[in-house]
């Protein structure tokens, strides 16, 4: 009889000790302290749980200052977080996002497209600005001294609906002139490409893309262009499927290291700008 008690006893002990190892309730260590799921584990890896790609829909002229952010000071803080870049023009990545494109950070190159996408964006806020330049071949096979004479030839601008073709709108009316370019681009990297390859005379593109394109084009000074810019803005998505992440890229963005870089691309720093 005493027998048969002590296996009833240790036959309840044992299917006990399962029951707890099954709970999902986790280990209590000695301090009292209980281990739980969470968004990491401890070591700065992601869990299981977390999301394993940030999706950023950026305009087009952001599309090597962005990935340097990302991977400087972005990356290191998400190990196992793969980033995926759209680089569009902002009309079009808009649209896209109010469309239902999932997407977690949009970073639009004027006011006008933040707005678009309206309580898509979650406390929009302006991160740096820009400014057109005019460019030419290099060489300048056309001759071309000013944006009259840019004009006479074959000149490339952005669509209206694409913020540096608004901006070069308001570059025109300042210098009193109608624009009639050959062609009208969706993206500031496709009016500088043409004109990289001489398929364009010349060509009005935002400074940073000047900078990027380097010896391939030159710059025609125009006085008075400088002063006539864009300001940029950027949000997190309400919708982003990752909202950690997209909260941590904007900050990094913001952080006076993602400013540091921004700049050595030829941003300006966030403010007032002309024609915002």
């Amino acid at each position: 009889m005493f027998r048969k008690l002590v296996a009833i006893v240790a036959l309840c002990l044992v299917l006990a000790a399962c029951s707890a190892s099954g709970s999902g309730l986790g280990s209590v260590s000695g301090s009292g302290s209980r281990s739980v799921a969470g968004h990491g584990d401890g070591s700065g890896r992601p869990s299981d749980s977390s999301p394993r790609e940030l999706t950023v829909f950026a305009a087009a002229s952001l599309n090597a200052a962005f990935p340097e952010i990302s991977r400087k000071l972005f990356e290191p803080r998400h190990p196992g977080v793969k980033v995926r870049f759209s680089f569009e023009g902002s009309s079009s990545l808009a649209e896209k996002i109010l469309a239902g494109a999932p997407a977690d950070v949009f970073a639009s190159a004027n006011k006008k497209n933040m707005e678009k996408v309206g309580e898509a964006a979650l406390s929009p806020a302006e991160f740096t600005k820009n400014t057109l330049r005019l460019i030419v071949p290099r060489g300048n096979p056309a001759g071309v001294s000013d944006l009259a004479s840019a004009n006479a030839a074959k000149l490339v601008v952005c669509a209206p609906q694409v913020p540096c073709g608004a901006v070069t709108a308001k570059v025109a009316e300042q210098f009193g002139l109608s624009l009639s370019p050959v062609s009208q681009e969706q993206s500031v990297t496709d009016v500088r490409t043409k004109v990289e390859s001489g398929e364009a005379d010349a060509g009005l593109v935002y400074f940073t893309d000047a900078l990027l394109a380097g010896e391939k084009v030159e710059v025609v000074d125009v006085g008075g262009i400088v002063d006539i810019g864009t300001a940029y803005m950027l949000a997190a998505l309400s919708d982003a499927p990752n909202v950690h992440g997209a909260k941590d890229f904007v900050e990094a963005v913001m952080s006076p290291e993602g400013q540091e870089i921004l700049a050595r691309y030829g941003f300006g720093s966030s403010g007032s700008v002309a024609g915002k």
